[in-house]
């Protein structure tokens, strides 16, 4: 079974090739990236069930044995998030397909949309199955270099222009993350999570202390928390519909992933919970505020996005089994949850010709299949029971309140702030961009002026036509945002195993007998 392990990579690296060989041949390209994806799901479905079940599979590739080889580790937090993943991916692949099929390709290129397509998948599944700190950080530039092709598709002014932004700090993250490697491997002699665990009680706090900042820092310019947060807003929003939906529900959670693992799993003597509660509780604050001074709606869910990374730090600020659980819980419902939002922008963006809440009127009537794959996401973002949204939160708050500390107490007022303006900021978009009436009084529009002055609130394209494939991918992640509702049970007790297994350190002895992949 372990064997099977580095096909998490190796297959998208070889659709990608495979899909650059065939060129302009778009079925083939379309069902080589669907194949690649729905095989990478099953894969991760069937590891998910022998970790559960059994222990964590480890492989050293290349035959090199431990501490040269490179490892990659599945258990069931990484066996969970790639399966996850590659229904997002799978989900966002249809959307962008028929997308392309009905505009020409002019937004995604299918012969340089694939393959970059598929080593961003590659990326991100290398990062979830890393065993050691290089490796994760190789998993990182694979995302970047695919994701700033993605961002720039088009070559439009504003694309070069945030994604140069885009580039540009995470190859600052990249430079943190990498010199915390070479520091960490000066100061232990490896690079593998193993044995990393095992000796930094061997180096003194002060050097841990400084270890363990250096990761935190590259970690959280990925994951978009605050005050390292500023280059999302306008990176995110100016991409295509698909690529947003899949950057947004993917990229940042690979930087939660890491510190999930850094901070559980390496860093037991070095203590940052405060300091953790405090960035997410200016997380949560500040990204809400931004959003709801927003009038378009990707703005609006590009700092949503913000503050809801914040729900996930609190959870690992937190330090127990059962709030890691929640998080991991949360993490996914937020992946899900999220690219099902930028999708069912997507549709609007179609059918309006805009996505700015001062335009686009009356879409309840005009469009009621569209605005129902609106509201029920955005209530579960919102935390509206019995949504997964609330589950996750309250799941949140009463691990933090078993704490009981000051800093939880603040903490879990500014996770019940950030939901109520949450579903404020959601809810004003519903109640202007759909329940509005075209016919509506001009009172009504000087009410709503101040928000003509909010970041690209003016912006307008030509309608075009949905193509039903288009709307079956929204369909799908709706249908699956309410799985975590309907399934939470069975779903909820994983993402609880997750949190007692993650509170234990790796263990040397369990990876030294690893099979070899040569």
């Amino acid at each position: 079974m372990s064997l099977l392990v580095p096909l998490f990579v190796v297959l998208p690296l070889l659709g990608a090739a495979l899909t650059l060989l065939l060129g302009r041949r778009s079925r083939m390209q379309v069902a080589v990236s669907v194949l690649t994806l729905t095989a990478t799901f099953v894969l991760a479905v069937v590891m998910l069930i022998a970790v559960d079940l059994g222990t964590p599979l480890a492989v050293s590739v290349g035959g090199w044995p431990l501490p040269f080889g490179i490892v990659l580790y599945v258990d069931r937090l990484a066996a969970l998030l790639v399966a996850v993943s590659s229904i997002v991916l799978l989900a966002v692949l249809l959307f962008s397909v028929a997308q392309g099929a009905a505009d020409g390709d002019s937004e995604t290129p299918i012969s340089i949309f694939h393959p970059s397509y598929l080593i961003l998948a590659a990326g991100i599944f290398n990062a979830f199955i890393a065993g050691d700190l290089f490796n994760l950080y190789v998993g990182f530039e694979i995302l970047l270099v695919a994701s700033y092709v993605l961002i720039t598709l088009g070559s439009t002014e504003s694309r070069i222009r945030t994604g140069t932004v885009y580039v540009v700090v995470s190859l600052v993250s990249s430079i943190i993350f990498l010199s915390a490697i070479a520091v960490i491997y000066g100061a232990l002699g490896t690079v593998n999570m193993a044995q990393i665990a095992e000796r930094m009680t061997e180096i003194p706090p002060d050097v841990q202390m400084v270890l363990h900042i250096l990761l935190l820092l590259g970690f959280a310019i990925k994951a978009a928390i605050f005050p390292l947060s500023f280059w999302l807003p306008d990176s995110y929003p100016t991409a295509p519909a698909p690529v947003t939906a899949v950057f947004a529900g993917l990229l940042t959670k690979v930087g939660v992933y890491a510190i999930i693992r850094t901070e559980t799993q390496l860093f037991h003597d070095s203590d940052l919970n405060l300091v953790l509660a405090i960035l997410a509780i200016a997380t949560m604050i500040v990204g809400i505020l931004g959003a709801v001074a927003q009038a378009e709606l990707k703005r609006i869910l590009s700092f949503t996005l913000v503050s809801h990374v914040g729900y996930m730090v609190f959870g690992i600020s937190i330090a127990t089994e059962a709030a890691v659980g929640a998080t991991v819980y949360y993490m996914v419902h937020h992946i899900v949850v999220q690219t099902t939002l930028f999708l069912a922008v997507g549709l609007i963006e179609r059918f309006a010709g805009s996505t700015s809440i001062l335009r686009v009127k009356g879409l309840v009537v005009a469009a009621p299949f569209i605005s129902a794959l609106y509201l029920v996401p955005a209530l579960n973002l919102g935390g509206i029971p019995p949504f997964s949204g609330f589950i996750g939160k309250f799941a949140l708050f009463d691990a933090a309140a078993q704490v009981g500390t000051p800093i939880m107490w603040v903490a879990i007022g500014a996770g019940v702030l950030t939901s109520l303006l949450t579903l404020y900021a959601l809810m004003r978009a519903w109640n202007l961009a759909f329940w509005r009436e075209k016919d509506d009084s001009t009172e009504t529009e000087a009410r709503i002026d101040y928000l003509s002055r909010a970041p690209a609130a003016d912006e307008q394209n030509t309608k075009r036509e949905i193509p039903r494939i288009m709307s079956g991918a929204a369909v799908g992640m709706v249908a699956i945002t309410l799985g975590l509702t309907v399934f939470a049970g069975p779903i909820y007790d994983i993402c609880e195993r997750v949190g007692e297994s993650l509170l234990q350190p790796i263990s040397l002895v369990e990876l030294e007998g690893v099979e070899q992949d040569s």
